[in-house]
C-alpha cells in the first residue's frame, strides 16, 4: 500500500480526521481552563507559604497547603486522574470537568512552588517600600511584590504550562476523547499506527513550539519595559 493510500484510510475514509479535531478541541479546552484553576491556586498556595516562611503567620493554612503540596507533587497525574474519576466524582458523568479539576489541582501545585521561590526572592525592602506609601500586606503583595515574581518565574510557569498540555494525554484513561486518543481510534480501525501517532506528536509539537514562541515573545516585552 502506498503512502497516499495510507493517508486516505487512516484521515480521510469515513471522516477518520475529526477524531483528532474533536480531540484536540478537548485538548486545547482542559490546557486552558486547567492553566486557570492551577495558576489561582498556586497563587494563593504561594502567598500562604510565603507569609508563613517571613513572618510565621497562617501556621494553620500554611499546613494544609504542605500537605496538599506533599500529595499532588508526590503521586503520578495518572492516578490522581483515575482516583478523581472513579473515586471523588464517581457520580459524575463530565469527562471533561473532572479532566480540567484534576490537571487545574495538580498544576496548582507546581505553579505553587514556582510563584513561592518567586516571592522569597524579592527583598524584604519591597514590603518596606509598600508600608511607606501606605499599603497594607494585601496591597503590598498584590501591587508590588507579585508583579515583580511573576516576571522572574515567568520561564518557569510558560515550562509548567507547556508540561500539562503534554500530560492531558493520559485523559484516555477515563474514555475521555482528547487528541491522543483520537490517534489511537484511529489505529485501532486502520491497524496502522505509524501515520495516525505521528500525526498526534507532531500536533504537540506544534502546540508546544507556538506556546514557547509567546513565552519568548512576552519574556522579550518584559525586558522591554524594563529598560
Amino acid at each position: 500500500m502506498t503512502f497516499s493510500e495510507k493517508f486516505h484510510q487512516n484521515f480521510i475514509q469515513d471522516g477518520r480526521w475529526t477524531y483528532l479535531t474533536d480531540g484536540l478541541k478537548s485538548t486545547i479546552i482542559i490546557t486552558i481552563f486547567a492553566v486557570i484553576l492551577g495558576t489561582l491556586i498556586g497563587m494563593l498556595v504561594a502567598i500562604v507559604c510565603s507569609t508563613y516562611a517571613k513572618n510565621g503567620k497562617l501556621k494553620v493554612l500554611n499546613y494544609i497547603c504542605q500537605i496538599y503540596l506533599t500529595v499532588f507533587r508526590g503521586t503520578p497525574v495518572m492516578v490522581q486522574l483515575l482516583i478523581m474519576f472513579y473515586v471523588i466524582m464517581a457520580s459524575s458523568t463530565n469527562k471533561l470537568f473532572v479532566a480540567i479539576l484534576t490537571f487545574g489541582i495538580n498544576s496548582g501545585a507546581y505553579v505553587a512552588e514556582i510563584m513561592r521561590s518567586g516571592i522569597m526572592s524579592i527583598d524584604n525592602g519591597q514590603f518596606e517600600a509598600g508600608r511607606s506609601l501606605g499599603f497594607n500586606y494585601v496591597q503590598t503583595m498584590r501591587f508590588i511584590i507579585i508583579p515583580q515574581a511573576f516576571k522572574n518565574v515567568l520561564p518557569a510557569l510558560m515550562n509548567e504550562f507547556i508540561t500539562l498540555l503534554k500530560e492531558t494525554s493520559v485523559c484516555g484513561y477515563i474514555g475521555l476523547m482528547d487528541l491522543t486518543k483520537g490517534g489511537d481510534i484511529i489505529r485501532s480501525r486502520t491497524y496502522e499506527a505509524f501515520l495516525p501517532l505521528m500525526a498526534v506528536a507532531i500536533i504537540y509539537l506544534i502546540m508546544v513550539c507556538g506556546l514557547s514562541a509567546v513565552a519568548k515573545m512576552v519574556e522579550r516585552r518584559l525586558r522591554i519595559g524594563e529598560n
